[in-house]
Parts: C-alpha cells; sequence; structure tokens
C-alpha cells in the first residue's frame, strides 16, 4: 500500500445535487440559506449518511408572509418528483383542538365512524408520490403555531423516531419523509426591522437599495427575532427534535424583480397549456415591469401582494382579448406602462408565427424549467391539429 498525501474538497456536491440546487435556485429568488440546507440534506439521504431510524430532515420555516416558505417545498417537490402538488399539506388552522387530531390518525376501533374515517396520514398517502427514482415524500405542517398541543405531542413521536400510530394500531414509517413546518411567528417584529423605503417608480424606474453592510445587518436581526418567537412558543423538546430553523427574509427590490420574471413564466406556461387551443406568446417590457412592481409590491405582503397584481392586471386583460379572439394562435403580445393613462396597453406586435419561433423567444426572455418542453409538446399538438385539417378536407 502507497501512501498518499491527496487534498480532498468536501464542499463539492454530486451530480443530483447540483442540479437540485440549479433548479431551486431558478424556482426560488433570495432565500439561499434554505436552498443550501436542503441540498445538503438530500446529498446526506442520497448516500446514506443521514441518521438511522429518523426522517431525513426536520425543517422549521420562518418568516413572514409571502417570502416562500410554501414555494420552496412545492419547488423541492417540483425539482424531484416533476409535481409541484406532490406534498403532502396539513393546514394546521384545522388542528385547534385536540379531538380534531382524528383527522390525522383515524378513529380507534369501537369509535362512531371508525370505519368511514381515513387518516390523512397512511403509509399509502406518504407513499403516492414516490416515483421509481425518488422514493422521498414531503410533509408540510403549515401556520404550525396554530395547532393544538395534542398535534405537537403527535409530532414529537414523528420527528424523533419517524413512526406514527393510527387510531387502528397501524404504524406509518416516516423515515423516507421530509417534513417541513412553517410558521409566522415572529413577523410583525421582523417587519418593524425592515425598512419602508421598499419600492419602485413605475415612471423611472427608480429603487431605492440598502448597502450591502446593511442589508446583511438587516437579516442578521430578522434570523434572531424569528428564532427568539419560536423558541418563546415552542417547547424545548420540541425545538430539540428539528434539524433546521431557517429564517426567510423579506423580500428585497431585486429579489421582486427576479420573483416577477418567474411568475410571468408562469403565466406563459398557462397560456401554452391552455384548453383554449391558442398557444401565442407576450412579453412585457421594461417600464411594463415597473407598473407592476410599483402596484404589486407591499413589505407586509410580500411577494403574494405581486401575485394578485398580475392577476388582475395583466392576466385579466389576457382573457378578455382571447375570448374577444383580438388574440389568437401564433400571435406575439407586447406589453407596456402608458404614463398618459396610467395603465398597461396590450400590443399586437406580431401574427402567424410558427410555434418553434415562439418557443425560441419564451427561452430566450425566461429561464424557466420545462417551459421548451410545454412548447414541444405544443409542436406536436399542433401538428396533430393540422393533420385533422387535412383530413376533414379530404
Amino acid at each position: 500500500m502507497s501512501r498518499l498525501h491527496v487534498p480532498l474538497d468536501p464542499t463539492k456536491t454530486g451530480r443530483d445535487a447540483t442540479s437540485l440546487d440549479r433548479t431551486l435556485r431558478k424556482l426560488i429568488v433570495g432565500q439561499d440559506e434554505a436552498i443550501d440546507q436542503i441540498v445538503n440534506i438530500y446529498q446526506m439521504y442520497q448516500t446514506g449518511m443521514t441518521a438511522p431510524g429518523r426522517p431525513i430532515a426536520n425543517f422549521l420555516f420562518l418568516g413572514p408572509t409571502g417570502s416562500g416558505k410554501t414555494r420552496t417545498v412545492e419547488a423541492l417537490a417540483e425539482a424531484l418528483v416533476h409535481n409541484p402538488r406532490a406534498v403532502i399539506k396539513i393546514d394546521c388552522a384545522e388542528f385547534q383542538h385536540s379531538h380534531e387530531i382524528a383527522k390525522l390518525i383515524g378513529s380507534p376501533p369501537g369509535y362512531l365512524g371508525h370505519r368511514e374515517t381515513h387518516p390523512l396520514l397512511s403509509q399509502e398517502v406518504l407513499n403516492q408520490y414516490h416515483t421509481d427514482t425518488v422514493k422521498v415524500s414531503f410533509v408540510l405542517f403549515d401556520e404550525i403555531e396554530k395547532a393544538s398541543d395534542a398535534l405537537w405531542n403527535l409530532l414529537l413521536g414523528i420527528l424523533d423516531k419517524a413512526v406514527l400510530t393510527l387510531g387502528d394500531n397501524r404504524k406509518v414509517d416516516f423515515s423516507h419523509c421530509m417534513i417541513f413546518m412553517t410558521s409566522n411567528l415572529g413577523a410583525s417584529e421582523m417587519a418593524s426591522l425592515t425598512t419602508p423605503r421598499l419600492g419602485f417608480s413605475a415612471c423611472s424606474g427608480a429603487k431605492f437599495e440598502d448597502s450591502e453592510a446593511e442589508t446583511e445587518k438587516l437579516k442578521q436581526k430578522v434570523s434572531k427575532t424569528g428564532v427568539e418567537a419560536a423558541r418563546r412558543k415552542f417547547t424545548p423538546e420540541f425545538m430539540n427534535r428539528i434539524d433546521k430553523v431557517v429564517v426567510f427574509k423579506p423580500l428585497g427590490n431585486s429579489d421582486l424583480r427576479r420573483v416577477l420574471d418567474i411568475e410571468l413564466g408562469q403565466v406563459q406556461q398557462r397560456v401554452l397549456h391552455s384548453p383554449s387551443d391558442r398557444p401565442f406568446v407576450f412579453t412585457v417590457t421594461g417600464s411594463g415591469k415597473d407598473y407592476l412592481l410599483a402596484e404589486g409590491t407591499d413589505m407586509k405582503y410580500g411577494a403574494r401582494h405581486l401575485k394578485r397584481a398580475i392577476e388582475r392586471m395583466l392576466v385579466q386583460p389576457l382573457s378578455n382579448l382571447i375570448a374577444t379572439d383580438q388574440v389568437v394562435s401564433g400571435d406575439w403580445i407586447q406589453v407596456d406602462f402608458d404614463g398618459s393613462s396610467n395603465e398597461l396597453v396590450f400590443t399586437k406586435e406580431a401574427e402567424g408565427m410558427e410555434v418553434n419561433v415562439m418557443a425560441s423567444m419564451i427561452e430566450n426572455t425566461m429561464e424557466l424549467p420545462q417551459l421548451a418542453a410545454a412548447a414541444s409538446a405544443q409542436v406536436e399538438h399542433g401538428r396533430g391539429q393540422m393533420a385533422k385539417s387535412s383530413n376533414s378536407k379530404k
């Protein structure tokens, strides 16, 4: 045996973990800490280095509403099993009383309605989204602070031993689960720490940004505030069973701009998958984006307020244009801001475009996964429609 002295780099990640990291950063904005923690845990799971007899990981996500806590879990499911809905979501607001736990684990034998009660956390429910390559379940306890003490006590066994006993004494194995708990604890204190200078000017596009030093200092204060709020609310034995506590920071101006681009990409996907069979592309000018940000930016509601602004000012007018046949298949629609009327204006810039041309426009303007695949599917659909039309003419 020859003695070696070769330096190693423990910061490198495997191919799958690197791919997961890349995908999550395309879908999640401004929450690098959460992405890093998830990727590290997934790398440990892939190499068999996670603790035996426990869930893959127990996460507690803290932070104000609209900062991306739930969206992060959905993005993880989308990245690993290609389905953002493959998340078993438990709304803890529905379990504020101890007797409501029966909805999770089922009623014990002998109780009225025992056979009619189907537990929400059975083994079949956990495994329903497993694929041939990824056998991981994603369980989300949303707004955990609203749950009763009975649910917290139930979670102690799941988080520690990865086992849940149902009402009929069946055992549920959580060892292949990533468990996420979200909470808005400390959100009001976090809001008081953030500066009110977040904003956009729709006419000039002017922005007000904090210096990097001030931003980093603010992030540390926000993180400390969230963790302290969680420790005041939850018992020490509960907190000790959590592997990672991640505080989601309020989104800044540059973050919201990236969120806007992602949301516009999601709207474009809706157009491609619309049952109206009218694939078209739309682009939003810089002033148009500034206007959407000015109307949709709110420190209190984060990105959720931006989503509502997009639905109201972009999606609804587009649906009106489709319903009135002003927009048809192959059109290119330009969305701009008109300062005189103080609203978005929609202009048809081209028509009769081939699907492959539209797909190239989408790829060049939006860095989103699956858009090209959606466009390819639309190409095949268009070919099928042309074949049907040709046969009907014959």
